[in-house]
C-alpha cells in the first residue's frame, strides 16, 4: 500500500546509473522538486550534509534516505518520494556497505506526519525478503504488483 501511494502520487523513478553520488540524490529528490514539495535549496542541503559528515543517509547496504533536518529550507510538505537504481551508487571508495540501489527522499514540515511515513517505510523494509524484492523491481508494474503482493 505504501508504494502504490508513492506511485499514484508520481513520487517513484527508475535509473540506470550515477556517475556521482550527488546526481543519484538530485534525481531521487526529481519527482519531489517537480511537484513543487521541495525546492533545489533542499536538494542543496542534503548533498552539502553528506559532504559534511559524510554518507549518514546511507542506512543500510543498498537503502539510501536522503534527507537534511525537520523544516530545512525549501521544504513545503511532508513526503516520501523512491528511486531505484540499477547500478549501485558508491557514496564511499571501498566501501561497499555504503553503496545504494534504493533511495527514499524524506522531505518533512509535519513531525507527526513525517514519524507516520517513517513507521510505514520502516514496517515495509523490515518484511523478509523486502529489500531483496525492491532490488529486482525495474519498473512502475513491477513496484505496484510487489506492493500488492505484500499486502496480501
Amino acid at each position: 500500500m505504501f508504494l502504490k501511494e508513492l506511485a499514484d502520487k508520481k513520487r517513484i523513478c527508475f535509473h540506470q546509473s550515477f556517475a556521482t553520488w550527488e546526481e543519484a540524490v538530485t534525481a531521487s529528490c526529481a519527482p519531489l522538486l517537480a511537484e513543487g514539495v521541495i525546492e533545489q535549496a533542499y536538494i542543496d542541503s542534503v548533498i552539502g550534509c553528506v559532504k559534511k559528515y559524510g554518507p549518514y543517509i546511507v542506512f543500510a547496504p543498498n537503502i539510501a534516505m536522503p534527507h537534511s533536518q525537520e523544516g530545512a529550507v525549501g521544504v513545503h510538505e511532508t513526503a516520501v518520494s523512491f528511486m531505484k537504481v540499477e547500478e549501485p551508487v558508491h557514496f564511499e571508495d571501498g566501501n561497499p556497505d555504503k553503496d545504494a540501489r534504493l533511495f527514499f527522499v524524506l522531505a518533512s514540515t509535519d513531525h507527526k506526519k513525517h514519524m507516520e511515513n517513517m513507521e510505514k517505510l520502516a514496517g515495509m523494509l523490515l518484511k523478509p525478503g523486502m529489500v531483496d524484492e525492491l532490488l529486482k523491481v525495474t519498473n512502475e508494474e513491477e513496484l505496484l504488483a510487489l506492493d500488492a503482493r505484500c499486502e496480501g
